[in-house]
């Protein structure tokens, strides 16, 4: 790992107490395309750099043939007891979207909530998200259980993910009405190659109840690491879901990429990245890795302090 790549940076999560480096390592590899051995060298480095914030989902990775989900959280969990530095972390869980332990019912949360701090070997869940929304139960009833976590001390706070912004606002009306734990940070999908959504309908509620906003598929599923280009076929298990752009605008956003990277010395997944966190709202990135040499392309955006003129060219394109 290159040594002057650090995230010295704490932000605030949103209106909780945690401080947070400035890229959350997302879990979603580990027991997919990284095995325990990889993750292991991948988190190592990851701390090494002054990160302390990992992110990951009991339903990770259970679409892969012998798996059953939960993968993430133990190889995260095994990873931590090995180095005994729970304490010095932050770790975000989800819960809602493992198909055998789906939906946001007390009775599912409650089991999930066990499933993963057995696989992580804590004690605690520092942000436990709902996975996806489920409006088949009452928010009164899923929102009720995750207050009553936190009152046991097993969850400190809670976040939604893949909530739409209706729900989002009708979701923290509750909790406030009813004196309930709420929301405190999103993960939704925002990056160059998608912006309306979260833009248009999310951020204003996110903003109005200062909400932590740490977008998931911020390098658009790698396509922004400039790997995947029109016209071109890669051997990567995440190549169906770039070619949706692989398009004129997909080629025009990698070009303003390309030369901002150019400009700064440094890799079109860093541009890409700092240009997220330049978004108001936007409290970190989320990105992962499976190996070093891609943690590199990540922690790179360290060092990346994009221009108005920069943040102009890349809105432009991305347009």
């Amino acid at each position: 790992m290159t040594s002057d790549l650090a995230l010295t940076e704490r932000r605030q999560l949103g209106t909780t107490d945690l401080q947070v480096a400035d890229l959350c390592l997302g879990g979603n590899v580990f027991g997919w395309t990284a095995d325990e051995s990889a993750s292991f060298a991948v988190l190592d480095a990851y701390v090494a750099a002054g990160g302390n914030f990992i992110d990951t989902a009991d339903a990770y990775s259970h679409w892969i043939p012998g798996n059953v989900g939960g993968e993430s959280e133990a190889i995260i969990g095994n990873w931590m007891a090995s180095r005994g530095n729970r304490d010095s972390m932050i770790i975000a869980t989800k819960v809602a979207k493992l198909p055998t332990a789906a939906g946001l019912s007390p009775s599912n949360i409650r089991v999930a909530t066990e499933d993963s701090l057995a696989r992580l070997r804590t004690d605690h869940i520092d942000l436990y998200y709902a996975h996806e929304d489920d409006p088949t139960v009452p928010f009164e009833d899923s929102l009720g259980t995750f207050d009553a976590l936190i009152a046991e001390g097993k969850v400190r706070y809670i976040a939604a993910s893949n909530f739409t912004a209706p729900r989002l606002a009708e979701a923290l009306a509750v909790s406030e009405t009813n004196g309930l734990a709420a929301f405190v940070a999103l993960q939704n999908h925002y990056n160059l190659m998608e912006r309306s959504d979260y833009e248009q309908d999310l951020r204003p509620i996110v903003e109005q109840h200062g909400i932590a906003s740490l977008p998931y598929y911020g390098l658009a599923r790698g396509f922004l690491t400039g790997k995947y280009r029109q016209g071109l076929t890669v051997d990567s298990a995440r190549a169906k879901g770039v070619a949706q752009y692989q398009n004129d605008r997909g080629d025009r956003v990698l070009a303003a990429v390309d030369a901002c990277a150019d400009r700064h010395g440094t890799t079109p997944a860093a541009v890409s990245l700092a240009w997220l966190l330049a978004q108001p709202t936007v409290t970190c990135a989320l990105a992962s890795a499976r190996t070093l040499d891609q943690l590199d392309g990540l922690l790179a955006m360290s060092s990346v302090q994009l221009t108005p003129a920069d943040l102009a060219e890349l809105d432009a394109a991305s347009a």
